[in-house]
């Protein structure tokens, strides 16, 4: 797997001329922490970030472009970078997203942490936090244990009877991805003698 396999694409980016407010209401619109700045035939200029457009729209009239802003010292991945590689680039740097660029230069696509985050941790592990979420919020404690091995979900507890073991596997065939459900139940704590 390289960072073509994980970047995110299409990739939005932003120009030297792009107004300060402009580039603002892109990153707001998409949620990104940061933007690829571009020049001529897509080459990779620079990058500007939350944080440089917050500090500009605080300093009104000061900055009015992103060239004005932005990073030009930037890190960035080539398309064949490892997952290793790149978890290494942004934690090195203390970027929350990375271009990715082709051999010219061009920026193909964007890695964010999340990105790297989803294909380092393991599915089952996914699976088993979504059905954790899912029967903490209906019991509003956290009274069963869930463990995920290839799809199969095994849910240990106590139940307070039939109805809610019925809830319970209910609740958890809803998260996509979910193979097979076990319910096991563990006896009640017994007095200290």
């Amino acid at each position: 797997m390289n960072a073509v396999d994980v970047m995110t694409r299409p990739v939005y980016t932003v120009e030297p001329s792009t107004t300060v407010r402009a580039a603002s209401a892109v990153l707001v619109d998409h949620g990104f922490s940061a933007l690829p700045v571009v020049g001529p035939g897509g080459l990779l200029v620079g990058v500007v970030s939350g944080s440089d457009l917050l500090l500009a729209n605080l300093e009104l009239g000061v900055a009015t472009t992103v060239g004005q802003v932005m990073t030009t010292k930037v890190a960035s991945a080539r398309l064949t970078a490892t997952p290793s590689e790149l978890a290494s680039a942004m934690l090195g740097h203390r970027l929350r997203c990375l271009p990715v660029v082709d051999a010219r230069g061009v920026v193909v696509g964007v890695v964010s942490r999340s990105d790297l985050l989803r294909v380092l941790t393991p599915d089952d592990d996914v699976l088993a936090a979504r059905a954790n979420r899912l029967l903490t919020a209906y019991s509003r404690t956290r009274r069963w244990d869930v463990d995920v091995t290839d799809g199969r979900v095994v849910v240990t507890g106590q139940f307070a009877d039939e109805a809610e073991r019925r809830v319970v596997t209910a609740l958890v065939h809803t998260v996509p991805g979910v193979a097979a459900i076990e319910l096991r139940r563990v006896p009640a704590p017994t007095g200290i003698a």
